[in-house]
C-alpha cells in the first residue's frame, strides 16, 4: 500500500506513519500533519480496550491499514515509504488488576519490538517519535528542608487509612515539598503500563544506538480533550470526572483532592508531536510535554464542573485511595520549550470549558461513575 502522490520538495518530512493513529491522540496528530500538507499513513488494530467500532472522526486524507501492530507482517506494509514514524499504538491507562500484564506487556512491548525490528530491516534511519508518558517518573520529585532532594518510600497503607496522604522524608519523617519533575529525574515505574512506557523508550533508545536512526520521547502529562474514551477503566481521571458529569453524578475525587498534575490538551500534544517530527538533526531523548502550570484534582473536577453549566453535579471529596497511587507528579517544560519550541497554548480554564463540550468516544468496558485509578 503505497502512500499516495510524490513526495513534495518543501520539507524532507513528508511521508510519516502514524501507528495507533485512531484513537484519542493519535488521531489528533493526525490531523495536524494532514493540515501540514504530510502524506500520513495509520496503523491501528481498533484494540478492544479502546475501541467499540471504527469512530466516525478518521480523517479520510490519511491511509488505513486496521491491524495489529503485533503482526510482523501488517507492520512490514505499514512502514513502506515512510519517512517518519509516529509511535502513539499502546493500551494506556493504569489497568484494572495484575491480570492486565500480559496484553499490556504484549501490545506495548512486543508491538513497539516489531515496529523497530522492521525499521531496522528496512534500515530506516528516519525521525521516530515515541509516545510515553510521566508515569516512568513514578512519584514526582521532592525535596526535604533538612535533606534537599530525596526519594520518597512507597506511602503506607496505614498512613493511607489514617489520611497521612502526604509522602514523609525516608531520613526524617518530616513534610516534604513537591517540585516539577526535569527529564534527567530518576525513572521509578511503579504500574504495570508505567513499565511497559519505559521498556519502550529504552528499546527505542537501543534502536537509535543501534541504527543512528533519531528517536525523540515524549514524556506526556495528564492528556485531555475530544475523542477520549469515556466509560472504561483504561481512560484517564479528566474522562472520568466527564463521564459522572454526563450521568448527573458528582465526580468522585480519591484522598484529599490535593494531589498535584499537570493538564494539557490534546491540541498542545498533537503540535508536540509535529515540533517532534520536524525537530533539527542532533534533538534527541525525552521531552516532558505538560502545561507547565500544575493543578490539584479537586481543582480540575472544580473547573469542569463549572464549565458543564449551572446545576452540574459538585465534586466529592471521597477519601479513598488506592495504594499504587502517586500524591504529586508534575513537570517542568524548560527542555521541550528551548529546543523543540514547544509551549502549551491552551490554558486550562479554556480547556476545561472546551473539554464540557467536546465529543468523547464510548469505551468498550462500560463502567458507571469513577471506578479507576487517577493518575
Amino acid at each position: 500500500m503505497p502512500f499516495h502522490g510524490s513526495p513534495s520538495t518543501h520539507s524532507g518530512l513528508v511521508r510519516v506513519l502514524v501507528t495507533g493513529g485512531a484513537g484519542f491522540i493519535g488521531s489528533h496528530v493526525v490531523d495536524a500533519l494532514l493540515a501540514a500538507g504530510h502524506q500520513v499513513r495509520v496503523l491501528d488494530c481498533l484494540h478492544r480496550l479502546s475501541h467499540q467500532s471504527p469512530p466516525d472522526y478518521l480523517n479520510p486524507g490519511a491511509d488505513y491499514l486496521l491491524d495489529d501492530i503485533r503482526d510482523p507482517a501488517a507492520v512490514d506494509e505499514a512502514i513502506d515509504g515512510a519517512d517518519a514514524v509516529s509511535h502513539q499504538a499502546a493500551v494506556v491507562g493504569l489497568g484494572v488488576d495484575f491480570a492486565d500484564i500480559a496484553e499490556y506487556v504484549s501490545v506495548n512491548c512486543q508491538g513497539t519490538a516489531n515496529l523497530l525490528n522492521a525499521l531496522w530491516a528496512a534500515r530506516f534511519r528516519g525521525r521516530l517519535v515515541l509516545a510515553s508518558s510521566m508515569v516512568v517518573y513514578g512519584e514526582g520529585r521532592y525535596r526535604c528542608s533538612e535533606h534537599g532532594l530525596v526519594a520518597p518510600a512507597p506511602r503506607r497503607p496505614d498512613h493511607l487509612v489514617a489520611d497521612l496522604f502526604e509522602p514523609p522524608c525516608p531520613m526524617c519523617a518530616c513534610p516534604l515539598s513537591p517540585e516539577a519533575v526535569p527529564e534527567d529525574a530518576p525513572l521509578r515505574p511503579l504500574s504495570i503500563y508505567a513499565a511497559t512506557k519505559l521498556h519502550q523508550e529504552h528499546l527505542c533508545d537501543a534502536f537509535a544506538v543501534s541504527t543512528g536512526a533519531q528517536v525523540i520521547s515524549l514524556r506526556y502529562h495528564n492528556v485531555y480533550g475530544a475523542r477520549m474514551p469515556f466509560g472504561t477503566p483504561y481512560a484517564g481521571v479528566a474522562s472520568m470526572f466527564r463521564s459522572s458529569l454526563e450521568q448527573e453524578r458528582s465526580p468522585q475525587v480519591f484522598e484529599d483532592g490535593s494531589q498535584i498534575r499537570d493538564f494539557v490538551h490534546v491540541s498542545d500534544v498533537a503540535r508536540a508531536n509535529i515540533l517532534a517530527l520536524g525537530a533539527p538533526e542532533g534533538v534527541t531523548g525525552p521531552f516532558n510535554i505538560c502545561s507547565g502550570t500544575p493543578r490539584t484534582l479537586k481543582e480540575v473536577a472544580d473547573r469542569l464542573s463549572e464549565a458543564y453549566g449551572s446545576g452540574a453535579p459538585q465534586p466529592v471529596i471521597t477519601g479513598t485511595f488506592r495504594p499504587s497511587d502517586v500524591r504529586h507528579v508534575f513537570a517542568d517544560p524548560a527542555r521541550a520549550r528551548g529546543e523543540l519550541g514547544f509551549s502549551a497554548r491552551v490554558a486550562l480554564d479554556d480547556g476545561m470549558r472546551r473539554f464540557a463540550k467536546e465529543s468523547l468516544r464510548a469505551g468498550p468496558a462500560s463502567t458507571s461513575g469513577n471506578k479507576a485509578p487517577q493518575p
